[in-house]
Order: C-alpha cells, then structure tokens, then sequence
C-alpha cells in the first residue's frame, strides 16, 4: 500500500519565506502546516504554507493502483485537518497541480489509499512517500498527526525511498559575489548527514563532501538543489544587491 509521509523541510529558512509573508493571514485562519509534494520525475507540485482544517474528498473508482479492483467506492469521506492527508486535501483545494486527487477507500482497516496526485500517479514502481518533519511517520496519512510548523513532505518515489535534500543559502547576497550554500540528506529516520555531489543553480560545481558549494548569482533566484533519483530541496529564495538596489524573486 502507498505510504504516505510527513516532513520538516531540509532546513527552516527554505520555508520561511513563504510565512513570514502570510504570517498575517496564518494568525487570522490558524495554525499553518508547510506543505511540499514532489510529483513525477522530481517535478514541484506544491510548496506552500497550508491553514488545515476538516476536508471531504470524493473517493475514485479509478484508483487502483493497490491493484485490479481495489478502486475507491466512489463516496465522499471526510479528512481531519490535522493529518498529512488532511493537509494535502486542503490544499488541493486551492491548487490547481494537486487535483485531482486520487484516492481509493477499498481497505478501510488500513484507511485511505492515496494513488494520485494531479497528473501524478503511483505504480508498480512507485509510491507516495510520506515524510513530517524529515521523518517517515510509519503510519498512514490519515494517522500521521501534525501541528503548526510542522513540514509535511509527499513524493512521489521508488522503494527503497531514496534520500531527501535539505538546501541552506543566504536570504541576501551580493551580485558577482560567491557566497557558500550548504546541502543536507535526510534518510527515513530523519538522520542527516552532508550530502556530496549534489547540483545547486548558479554552484561552481557540485557539494563537496560537506556538503558545500560555492554560488555566485548576478541576479535574484531560487535556488533547488538536485542529485540523482534523491527527493529534491525546496526552493530557497535568494535576494540579490546591485547599484544599490535589492531585488528578490
């Protein structure tokens, strides 16, 4: 069966952006969960912050990726909020790339079975891992709790899961400037360690075996780090001085 998995994103600044910029809005709506899926080939589906709350889903006949007639019932069931499943659902509310979402209620003693996320769909092969706070919670979506400043993580990835990437940077920096960015993998119990070889926009060449590499931007951008079939970093906004101006992504 899919697994579904929570996280905290590979470091705190690389969600901090967006909260710091809703942080109004959080406080009038309630506590906000980080909410990140990856989709097929490593592609972003979501990375933003989520104000939970109960949420239906309408069950599919179609989602049988459990197998040939392990399809859902059709019905529509209801999310709890505070759950990574019930993070997912209220954002696909409001984001388009996460809809529809795929879900199947044919074994309600283990819960939901979650299939697809938008055009993004498990297979043989592949599964949705759930990661909170970097840290696979061993139980499903339905069932893994979260709270406010929790980070909750759905990939889409082969088994065994592969590792998931944490990318540190400077929130300011100055054209033509090298500055150090730092990488971490985080493996299913939530152990991190630096993380060699890994590919940042902008980097001189790839981490070392710190973890580290030297970028130089002539311009704002938000940088991804990237390494092989690894989950790949949340996207971390970098502001870039020039002639006395800053300008940010």
């Amino acid at each position: 069966m899919p697994r579904i998995v929570s996280f905290r994103l590979a470091l705190a600044c690389s969600l901090a952006l967006l909260l710091v910029s809703l942080t109004a809005t959080a406080t009038a709506k309630g506590p906000v969960v980080g909410l990140r899926v990856i989709g097929a080939h490593g592609k972003a589906l979501a990375e933003r912050p989520v104000s939970p709350s109960t949420t239906s889903l309408k069950t599919s006949p179609k989602a049988t990726c459990l197998g040939a007639g392990t399809g859902g019932s059709g019905q529509s069931v209801k999310v709890k909020g505070n759950t990574a499943l019930g993070v997912l659902a209220k954002a696909s509310k409001s984001t388009a790339s996460l809809r529809p979402l795929s879900i199947t209620d044919h074994f309600p003693e283990f819960g939901l079975g979650l299939c697809g996320i938008g055009k993004s769909v498990a297979s043989s092969t592949l599964s949705w891992y759930l990661k909170v706070n970097h840290k696979n919670p061993q139980v499903g979506g339905e069932q893994a709790t979260v709270k406010a400043g929790d980070e909750v993580l759905w990939a889409l990835a082969p088994f065994p899961y592969p590792e998931e990437l944490g990318l540190r940077a400077p929130r300011k920096v100055a054209a033509g400037k090298p500055f150090t960015v730092t990488v971490t993998a985080y493996d299913d119990s939530g152990k991190h360690t630096p993380a060699a070889g890994v590919k940042v926009r902008g980097a001189s060449g790839p981490t070392g075996a710190d973890g580290t590499a030297t970028v130089t931007l002539s311009k704002p951008a938000r940088l991804r780090a990237t390494h092989g079939t690894d989950i790949p970093s949340s996207r971390v906004a970098v502001c870039v001085r020039s002639a006395g101006a800053t300008r940010c992504p």
